[in-house]
């Protein structure tokens, strides 16, 4: 109400200056003319004067004096007629005068309440900054937690519960046992760590994040930032992109292990952005915009948020072209062909020293599946299947909401005899 009253009182203003300009017109002028104060007739009066005072002193004679005052007093008519001419038409009619006032009044108020009804918010109350500020961090401390957004999630899921009847009962019936011996033995890590990698085959994001709690419980102090960040990341996924304070206290011990771990700076920025923090979303993103991995599975959907957050948060925001997306390096198809002519020693060396390359790269950078597949299939090659199977166990979380790549994640999987 106080928006409508102030935005009332400065059209009435408004109104009020331009109807006292109009309304006066040239009543000034015309005053002027009719009270003798023009000027150019206080001047020739003077003149008159200044003629007798010659006149009187013996300085013109009788006749060059009655012929000066016969000019000055024609000169004074035509300075009077002119006033009177130059302020008659700007008195004009009362009544066009008010007309004109209430039609520009009308104007006015119609042309800035429909700019306001275009551009404004009708309705809603005054928000500062200072106010958005306060209700932002309280929805940031009250938001759902992790299983109260599960919750919601199933209850408008009709099929939640439902088994996938593409699944191999068989395999479902080897799951339950495995459940069964990991519930009995809570403390073998290699038996969390398979559990894990088989719920998120079978797309049980709850179930794979309860496993790696586990995992990250028995290494202790030996758990990575990879592992808090597949731990989100699983959290992320099950609740369909929102980030539960349950993921974000996983994402900062990520960070915190490592603070350039570029997956888990960028799930930070998502967080933020979900709790109405745009312009400390934008702040998280910009420099893996400009500056993160081009090939990274997140890549696509950042730059796509970050544009909005930087309009959200009042940032004029030129996004640059894609850094140069690295090549996918390791071990080719050709690699491995030119590799069957050495010595398995030779071979054996080689295929090593391409994989840890490959590992490092994905560890620090991401990268596309393609390059995951080349990774799990070489250490398949290499007979490192522990390795080959926590890869694996990653990769799927990671691509996770990425149908295709996921697809060809498991293709590799399935080549190289993991996952089964």
């Amino acid at each position: 109400m106080g928006f409508w009253i102030s935005a009332f009182a400065l059209v009435l203003l408004v109104v009020a200056v331009l109807a006292r300009a109009i309304l006066r017109g040239g009543r000034g002028a015309q005053a002027s003319a009719q009270s003798g104060e023009v000027p150019e007739i206080a001047l020739y009066r003077e003149q008159l004067a200044a003629v007798e005072q010659d006149q009187a002193a013996g300085r013109v004679s009788a006749e060059e004096a009655e012929r000066l005052t016969l000019e000055i007093q024609r000169r004074i008519l035509d300075a009077d007629k002119a006033a009177k001419a130059e302020a008659k038409p700007k008195a004009a009619p009362g009544g066009t005068n008010r007309g004109l006032v209430v039609t520009l009044a009308a104007l006015l108020v119609a042309g800035a309440g429909g700019l306001y009804w275009q551009l404004g918010a009708p309705g809603y109350p005054d928000m500062p900054v200072a106010k958005r500020l306060g209700a932002a961090q309280e929805f940031y401390l009250t938001r759902p937690s992790q299983a109260v957004m599960i919750e919601r999630i199933n209850s408008e899921t009709a099929m939640a519960g439902f088994a996938d009847p593409d699944v191999d009962p068989e395999f479902l019936e080897l799951m339950e046992k495995l459940r069964l011996a990991v519930e009995t033995r809570p403390d073998d890590l290699r038996g969390h760590e398979l559990l894990l990698r088989n719920e998120v085959t079978l797309g049980n994001y709850g179930a794979a994040a309860i496993a790696q709690q586990n995992v990250i419980r028995l290494k202790g102090g030996a758990a990575t930032s990879e592992d808090f960040l597949l731990l989100a990341q699983l959290w992320i996924t099950e609740a369909r992109g929102y980030v539960s304070p349950q993921a974000e206290g996983a994402l900062k011990e990520a960070l915190s292990r490592d603070e350039n771990n570029l997956a888990a700076r960028y799930y930070w920025g998502v967080m933020r952005a979900q709790t109405g923090r745009p312009d400390l979303a934008f702040r998280t993103w910009r420099p893996l915009a400009e500056r993160g991995p081009a090939n990274a599975p997140w890549m696509r959907d950042l730059r796509q948020q970050i544009q909005v957050a930087a309009q959200d948060a009042g940032v004029d925001y030129q996004l640059p072209a894609l850094p140069p997306m690295a090549g996918a390096r390791g071990p080719s198809q050709e690699d491995m062909a030119a590799a069957a002519d050495m010595s398995p020693e030779d071979r054996q060396q080689m295929i090593r020293g391409m994989v840890e390359q490959l590992e490092g790269r994905l560890a620090d950078e991401g990268g596309p599946p393609q390059d995951w597949a080349r990774l799990i299939g070489a250490l398949g090659v290499l007979g490192d299947t522990e390795k080959a199977n926590a890869i694996l166990t990653e990769a799927r979380a990671v691509f996770a909401a990425h149908s295709e790549g996921l697809a060809m994640i498991e293709a590799a999987a399935a080549q190289a005899g993991l996952g089964e």
